[in-house]
């Protein structure tokens, strides 16, 4: 049985355990909710973002092998206006991605959300605006082929090689990557969940 000072990471997001790591707050494991994440007809992209990390959240803290740790999950969306982009499924939808996002501003939303036993679901969501340059046709043809794009929100990884696409951020850079870490430790230590350092005696 976990015990209560146990982290479980609700996510199949190498990224955000790598993030989680690099403040301190590396999980003790890390389950996948494997939950349907589409959004639904009409749900703004905000609402989306914080209630598939709600979800993301309930799904794993209902697990027997979770029950008794604080579970940690999250959520990204990416959206132009009320569109919401995908993860693309192939080349072919990344593409149309990087196009749409060529020369404009776009939000991304990542919904926080963290399960206590016997408490109510504590939720965060930020917002960071994000403005591309203009993509010329070579350069999304050479971003397509390093597949960086698959399994990132909006067909993109800010982290990677489309930094060079980056004419300015306003707001959490880590949240784009994945996680936004300044919020999520203050809700962790609004628990009093301490970091690994500050348990070594």
């Amino acid at each position: 049985m976990p015990g209560p000072h146990e982290l479980v990471l609700a996510s199949a997001s190498p990224r955000r355990r790598e993030l989680l790591a690099r403040i301190g707050r590396a999980p003790d494991r890390v389950i996948d909710p494997g939950i349907d994440e589409s959004p639904r007809k009409g749900e703004p992209p905000a609402a989306c973002a914080l209630r598939l990390a709600r979800e993301k959240a309930e799904a794993v803290a209902a697990r027997a092998d979770a029950r008794g740790a604080v579970v940690l999950a999250a959520d990204t969306v990416v959206a132009c206006g009320r569109r919401i982009l995908p993860k693309p499924a192939d080349p072919d939808e990344a593409e149309s991605c990087l196009r749409l996002l060529s020369g404009r501003r776009h939000r991304v939303h990542g919904g926080i959300a963290v399960a206590v036993p016997g408490a109510t679901i504590r939720t965060k969501l930020v917002t960071t605006r994000v403005a591309f340059k203009r993509l010329t046709e070579g350069e999304i043809a050479a971003y397509l082929r390093t597949g960086e794009w698959r399994g990132k929100a909006g067909g993109y990884a800010v982290q990677g090689r489309a930094a060079v696409f980056v004419r300015w951020i306003n707001g959490s850079y880590s949240n784009v990557v994945g996680l936004p870490l300044f919020e999520t430790e203050q809700l962790l230590a609004g628990l009093g969940l301490a970091r690994a350092e500050e348990c070594v005696p």
